[in-house]
C-alpha cells in the first residue's frame, strides 16, 4: 500500500507541474487556464490525502508494536 500511495503522489506532483505550464495568468478563470487551477487544487488535494493516510498507517504500527 505505501508502493502505490508513494507512486499516486508522485503522479499527482507530475499532474501539477504539467497544469501549472497551460497557466493563462492574464485570465486564469476562463477557459484552459480554469481547468489547469482546477487540477493543481485536485492534485494537491490528493497529497494532502495520501500524507494523512500514511502518517495514520505510521500511527498504527506504533500503537500495534506499544501493545506487544
Amino acid at each position: 500500500m505505501k508502493t502505490f500511495s508513494y507512486i499516486a503522489m508522485v503522479l499527482a506532483i507530475i499532474i501539477s507541474i504539467y497544469s501549472m505550464t497551460k497557466l493563462d495568468f492574464s485570465n486564469i478563470l476562463q477557459g484552459e487556464s480554469l481547468i489547469a487551477l482546477i487540477s493543481i487544487v485536485g492534485a494537491f488535494c490528493v497529497i494532502l490525502i495520501l500524507l494523512i493516510f500514511l502518517t495514520s498507517k505510521r500511527i498504527e504500527e506504533k500503537i500495534k508494536n506499544n501493545a506487544k
